[in-house]
């Protein structure tokens, strides 16, 4: 994904290539404990329970969905009278071409950003107030980046509905949704949430109205409704033709790059009403894991079929990592700070951000046409503005850099180019992909994940030659290398498809375990002394984790986990609590190593008794939490009114 703000941020750009002001508490409100030990649980029960979800009763004409990549984004939408047609709208490099053409001095002024969803990911404490950094580097905040991203989604996805059905109300008619990856922990999907509020996508007040999918699983769920011919199987095979299997294979890449680039002539998709022909031969309790190989991250989830309903079931907890496309791009970047100085590639970007943009896509281009089979160099346009940079900076010219940087498999051509031989472009991609099959061998290797029959190969990495080779290689004997024609839309078409239902997914493993800190009674020889705390002549123990769930543990969609807390003080109109996470499930403590404080649960609540008088007696108020979905949700009511109380839960304000 990039985007490009022009000066005054009076309108932007895009292609693919305000914070909310949090609730305040009723006036008058006593001050607020920030302590979750000082609440004691009413109801310290260990497990989820399920309940029948009540159903949503708000029916939305239309399902919008929108894939926010890294290096590449579109839209999809179905009408849901006609659930059948996938409508789409993909965005190449609409922002990076239009900074490519701008003049140099103007280009300064101007902030592009790209690759940015990956800032979301990596950064450890993210809040609403985090920033980014544009190519030339001037900061913004993020969140008024993603909104400006989604904005531009919104604009173009609702002029398309009105043309398509002008009589489709304005509000409440859309449900849309925005895809992440799977890996992405709480507060990276509530941040794209507080994008969509502010870009206008759909208002706080009716949150339902916006689904956050997760990538892998919306690419799972398009393809159960793929057919045979849509398919193609790079599992190793005995030649039936006599021809030797690396021949095979190789004409499966360029079949598989040729369906791919027909596919992208085409707007509308119909999919299977039913399940495809590859799912009607699977059996019930058929395992199955999808890689998700995008420009940023590569995501990893296994699924179980679950039948006759047809449902998916996750066997094990989302995994992956950073080890997408982009890291080919960086390890160009390397190459070149090795070649011309880490300091002067530095200043270029800085200096001449539009003239990096240049060079960037001319690798791009190479960097797509790389293959295993390929023995011919591919050559790498460097700008005019490079090279002449790059003398007056040093006194030197390009070609004497390269020859005393010693570089293997890379000369200069004479016609202002770096001549890469197919070696080197190898070594590009490999420290990327052997990142990928180490961690899909981790994950097969798993107790959880055996006898795995499919490995679904998606997202815009997926169509690359040398990567699909290197699975086909490692795993084509153990499992079915399959890949959809249209890799790169996958999981645009399955997001539609999750927008339209829900349910369709109905276990999920939580990736941490969560909780609040309690008081519990004082266990002497139990306890450690030093978390004693006597409180009206009785002995508590503080900080004890207590579990609302555990890491890995499978929860079922619409299951919730039930706590009762008292407020502190009679009159209090505001209850905070801590919720804690930790990667492990042998936590005791709050305090233990690895657990931290990762977001809050605000309980608002309304006066009782008379003006002037406290309300007598214990006032019970019950939450109820679901693991189940893709974001973790809270609801809360309070038990003597039997009124809904106001509950929200924050993972961006630590």
């Amino acid at each position: 994904m990039a985007m490009l703000l022009e000066p005054g941020m009076q309108g932007h750009r895009m292609g693919a290539s305000g914070e909310r002001c949090p609730t305040p508490s009723p006036p008058g409100s006593p001050g607020t404990p920030h302590d979750s030990c000082s609440i004691a649980p009413l109801t310290p029960s260990q497990s989820p329970r399920s309940e029948a979800r009540s159903q949503q009763t708000a029916s939305f004409a239309v399902v919008v969905a929108i894939d926010f990549g890294t290096t590449s984004s579109g839209y999809a939408f179905s009408f849901s009278s006609d659930p059948e047609a996938i409508h789409m709208m993909s965005f190449g490099y609409t922002a990076r071409d239009y900074y490519h053409d701008l003049d140099p001095e103007e280009a300064r002024d101007w902030l592009y950003f790209e690759k940015f969803k990956m800032k979301i990911h990596s950064t450890s404490d993210l809040t609403m107030k985090t920033e980014l950094e544009a190519v030339n580097g001037k900061k913004m905040q993020a969140l008024e980046v993603f909104a400006h991203a989604l904005r531009f989604f919104k604009q173009h996805a609702v002029q398309e509905l009105r043309d398509q059905c002008p009589s489709l109300p304005e509000r409440d008619a859309v449900r849309w949704v925005i895809t992440v990856p799977a890996i992405w922990k709480q507060p990276a999907k509530q941040f794209m949430r507080e994008a969509a509020y502010k870009a206008g996508l759909v208002s706080p007040e009716n949150p339902e109205q916006l689904l956050i999918a997760l990538e892998p699983e919306a690419a799972s769920i398009y393809c159960r409704k793929l057919r045979l011919h849509q398919l193609i199987d790079l599992s190793c095979k005995p030649p039936a033709n006599g021809l030797a299997p690396d021949h095979a294979i190789d004409s499966s890449f360029r079949q598989a790059r040729e369906q791919l680039r027909r596919s992208r002539h085409s707007r509308t998709f119909l999919v299977e009403s039913g399940v495809g022909e590859l799912w009607s031969e699977m059996q019930a309790g058929d395992r199955y894991i999808v890689a998700d190989c995008g420009g940023g991250t590569v995501d990893l989830t296994v699924h179980q079929i679950e039948k006759p309903q047809g449902t998916l079931k996750e066997l094990y907890k989302a995994s992956g990592g950073p080890y997408g496309a982009v890291g080919v791009d960086l390890a160009f970047e390397k190459l070149l700070c090795h070649i011309f100085g880490e300091d002067f590639i530095a200043t270029f970007k800085a200096k001449r951000p539009a003239a990096w943009v240049d060079l960037t896509i001319a690798f791009e281009a190479r960097k797509r046409a790389a293959a295993p089979s390929r023995a011919s160099p591919l050559n790498i346009s460097l700008p005019f503005s490079f090279i002449d940079f790059y003398r007056k900076h040093r006194g030197q010219n390009v070609e004497t850099a390269l020859k005393k940087s010693n570089v293997n498999f890379v000369k200069w051509s004479s016609q202002g180019m770096l001549r890469m031989s197919s070696e080197a472009m190898s070594e590009l991609f490999q420290p990327t992909i052997s990142q990928i099959i180490k961690h899909i061998d981790d994950l097969l290797k798993k107790p959880e994940v055996q006898g795995i029959k499919f490995l679904f190969l998606v997202g815009g990495f997926a169509e690359s030659a040398m990567l699909q080779r290197a699975v086909q290689a490692a795993f084509g004997s153990a499992c079915r290398v399959i890949i959809p024609q249209d890799v790169g839309l996958t999981i645009l078409k399955g997001a539609v498809l999750f927008g339209l239902d829900p349910t369709i997914v109905r276990v999920r493993r939580s990736p941490l375990t969560y909780g609040v800190g309690v008081l519990n009674k004082f266990v002497e020889g139990k306890h450690p002394r030093e978390k004693l705390l006597v409180k009206e002549g009785k002995n508590w123990c503080t900080d004890i984790f207590e579990k609302f769930v555990s890491v890995d543990q499978s929860v079922a969609l619409g299951e919730v986990v039930q706590r009762s807390y008292c407020p502190a003080r009679p009159g209090q109109r505001k209850t905070i609590i801590n919720i804690y996470c930790c990667a492990t499930d042998d936590v005791v403590y709050i305090t233990d190593p690895g657990v931290r404080k990762c977001g809050t649960i605000s309980l608002e609540l309304e006066a009782l008794g008379d003006a002037g008088s406290p309300a007598r007696g214990r006032r019970e108020i019950r939450a109820s939490m679901q693991f189940g979905d893709t974001e973790i949700k809270v609801t809360a009511m309070d038990i003597r009114t039997s009124k809904t109380v106001r509950a929200t839960i924050d993972f961006l304000s630590n």
